[in-house]
């Protein structure tokens, strides 16, 4: 039996290494070996990362239909890597491709899954998992006793600590056969992201309804332009319409890791936190002394917002 990290995609995703981090630790805890099993990505790459997070094997699924494979291919494969390698726990990052794999393959393996973790221990010798429910509103621990569970882990509260001595995982190939699989649903055309991403900013200025209205967006932006940064908003205001959903920060936003967060105007709902927790300084600026953003903020202004950021662009801009 093992602890299992299971990976798709040409490139290694964002988050790869926070998983790692998770998988190495119950790995440790529960007495099992960590392997990493990799669809379609580049083999030199996953065994030099893979050497720096502790893993003990790498499973190279190998087969042409994991170049650019759907959810149809994908599920197929790792149910058959599983149906070889038996392992305890299967671990995902998730994303919103995982979304579609994580579950269908607990149904393959006729295992449990749970989606939203970002927790795992080993407990009276079974997996315990601590999840958020109800929008990020609450937490919920489970117990989870299948033979085999998926875990599909958000990464935004972990933070990525290679091991503390590099190991020489051996490297499988892991053949498969998947000729008879093909994808009910084609993809025939996909909106392109250009130019910079909210959730690659290293700097992130965001505004909420302590805005009051749409206009006040305007000291967001030049706020964020100041510190060279992006702007981006909470989700009351993308339901109130000043923006739209791509400026989203939040658990169904977008996940920002920046090394500067300043939340402005906004409340600090755990289902906005899942978006900018994992931010290495996170500022606060409201009005209100209870808000629950100051909680999770290193630096705190309490004020009116509307009088504090004209002063801060200002001091930005070297005025």
């Amino acid at each position: 039996m093992s602890v299992v990290v299971c990976s798709w995609g040409s490139a290694i995703e964002r988050g790869t290494e926070e998983v790692l981090t998770a998988a190495r630790a119950y790995a440790a805890a529960a007495g099992l070996p960590l392997h990493w099993a990799a669809a379609g990505t580049d083999r030199d790459a996953v065994l030099a990362l893979a050497s720096r997070y502790g893993v003990a094997v790498v499973d190279v699924l190998a087969s042409p239909k994991l170049d650019g494979a759907g959810p149809d291919v994908l599920v197929e494969a790792f149910a058959q890597y599983c149906a070889k390698s038996r392992p305890a726990v299967v671990i995902v990052n998730q994303t919103a491709a995982a979304r579609l794999v994580a579950p269908r393959l607990a149904g393959r393996v006729g295992g449990a899954v749970v989606t939203n973790v970002f927790a795992l221990a080993h407990e009276g010798g079974s997996l315990n998992v601590t999840a958020t429910a109800y929008g990020g509103d609450t937490h919920v621990v489970y117990r989870l006793s299948s033979a085999t569970n998926v875990v599909s882990v958000m990464t935004t509260t972990i933070a990525a600590e290679p091991a503390t001595a590099a190991s020489a995982p051996a490297c499988n190939q892991v053949d498969l056969d998947l000729g008879a699989i093909e994808e009910r649903f084609k993809v025939t055309a996909a909106p392109k992201a250009e130019g910079p991403r909210l959730e690659d900013a290293e700097v992130v200025v965001s505004g909420g309804r302590g805005l009051l209205k749409a206009d006040n967006l305007q000291l967001v932006k030049d706020l964020s332009a100041a510190f060279g940064g992006m702007w981006g908003g909470s989700r009351a205001i993308v339901d109130d319409g000043w923006i739209d959903s791509s400026r989203q920060v939040g658990l169904t936003g977008k996940i920002t890791r920046p090394r500067l967060y300043v939340a402005v105007g906004i409340s600090g709902a755990s289902q906005h936190m899942a978006g900018c927790s994992a931010a290495k300084t996170i500022v606060a600026i409201n009005k209100d002394p209870d808000a629950a953003i100051f909680k999770y903020a290193r630096y705190g202004i309490v004020g009116d917002a509307l009088e504090v950021m004209p002063e801060l662009i200002k001091a930005a801009r070297g005025g």
